[in-house]
Formats: structure tokens, C-alpha cells, sequence
């Protein structure tokens, strides 16, 4: 199933409730949030506790993507905030293994992700516990970046390897969506969109939305 997670990244955040209500009402299946330490990746964005907060405005379920130094610390408080699916990165600090367990423990959905220098091999062996991969087409800690069109070898070798499995996980790309290169991604074998400028900057939020996900599902391969 295609899926499009609008990353909050890119929302005015004077305006972050009716960003939500926008989103949702335009037909996001999924809602992005970037939670970054300022050391794991050079930026700060929010943390628990505002995701908490916005949580109540909107019934569309959050995608939290740790950009964090240490997930461990972390996961029971974003699972008391309200996070669906908590996704951290292979090159993190915290064990993976534990932090997998401690997510699914809490009560959401594990996701597993890769910078772009990283290779994807580093997931395969906690593919089994997973909801879903994370393939960042992007250097993650900024909003705004261009697409790395290399990254499609990652999400076609853990696409093959899924199918092999007879795994039901997710694919998610995220970095420089936009209506050109979403489809280029769901050719590769992704499935889940995150999108940031792409679609806070339309003109027509819901007329974009519907373009992505017309375009993705055309160009799926799975």
C-alpha cells in the first residue's frame, strides 16, 4: 500500500495544529516526526513532549524517525507521547536489538533506518522484528536537501530480500520527495513517502498529495 508521511519538518510551527488537520484532510496516511539532538545529526527540532502535545489534533498516526544519538533513552517516553511507529538509526549509539525490543515492548511498530554512507546490509538480520526500513535519500539533520538517486540500489536489494522473506514491511524513503522523484523511488521498491517542502510549499496541498500517490502507485514495483 502506497503511503504519504508529510514530515512536520517543513509546517509552520507557529501553526502546527491546523499544519496536521491540513495534512490529514488532504489524506495522509502517515505524519512525520524528525526528532534530532543536535549531536547525532548538527540540528535540534522537538522532542517528547511536543509530540504529546500535537498528538490530540489529528487521529492520523505518528511516524517518529529518531535522528538521536541514543533511541534506548528515548523510546518509552515517544510511546507515552502518542509515536505509532519509532524509527532509529543503525548507526546510533544504543544497542539495536534492544532498542527494537523495548519499542514493540511499549507498544509501537519498530523501524530500522540507514544514512546514505551506510549499507543496508546492516538491517538484514533484524528484518524479522521490523514494521518497516527507512532508506534516507538524503544526509539527515536538514530539511530541503536534493534526492540521491544512488539510494535506489539500498531500497531495491531490501525489497528483493522482503519479497524472499515473505516479509509484510514497509519501504520508506525520505529526503527530496518530490512529484518527480517519488516515482523513481516506488519504481525501486518503496512504498512509504516522506515529504516535506514538496508538499507544505504547494499552492495546492491536496491537489499535490494527489498527484504523489497517483504517480507512486503507477510506478510501484513490489
Amino acid at each position: 500500500m502506497i503511503k504519504i508521511s508529510p514530515s512536520i519538518l517543513s509546517c509552520d510551527y507557529g501553526r502546527m495544529a491546523d499544519e496536521l488537520k491540513g495534512m490529514e484532510q488532504c489524506g495522509a496516511e502517515l505524519m512525520h516526526i524528525d526528532v534530532m539532538d543536535g549531536h547525532f545529526v548538527p540540528n535540534i527540532t522537538l522532542g517528547a513532549p511536543v509530540c504529546k502535545c500535537i498528538k490530540k489534533y489529528t487521529s492520523v498516526p505518528f511516524d517518529v524517525h529518531l535522528m538521536i544519538s541514543e533511541p534506548l533513552k528515548y523510546v518509552e517516553d515517544f510511546c507515552k507521547a502518542g509515536a505509532d511507529i519509532i524509527c532509529f538509526h543503525t548507526e546510533s549509539e544504543s544497542d539495536i536489538e534492544k532498542t527494537i525490543d523495548k519499542i514493540i515492548e511499549c507498544g509501537a511498530k519498530p523501524a530500522l533506518a540507514v544514512k546514505p554512507k551506510t549499507d543496508i546490509d546492516a538491517v538484514l538480520p533484524y528484518l524479522e522484528k521490523l514494521s518497516m526500513v527507512l532508506v534516507m535519500t538524503v544526509e539527515p539533520g536538514f530539511g530541503g536537501q536534493s534526492f540521491m538517486a544512488d539510494q535506489m540500489e539500498k531500497v531495491r536489494k531490501i525489497r528483493d530480500e522482503i519479497n524472499k522473506r515473505g516479509l509484510p514491511i514497509d519501504i520508506e524513503v525520505d529526503g527530496g520527495i518530490n512529484g518527480e522523484t517519488i516515482s523513481i523511488a516506488a519504481a525501486a521498491g518503496a512504498n512509504v513517502f516522506v515529504s516535506g517542502s514538496a508538499l507544505f510549499g504547494a499552492k495546492d496541498r491536496k491537489k499535490t498529495m494527489d498527484e504523489f500517490k497517483e504517480k507512486a502507485n503507477k510506478a510501484f514495483v513490489g
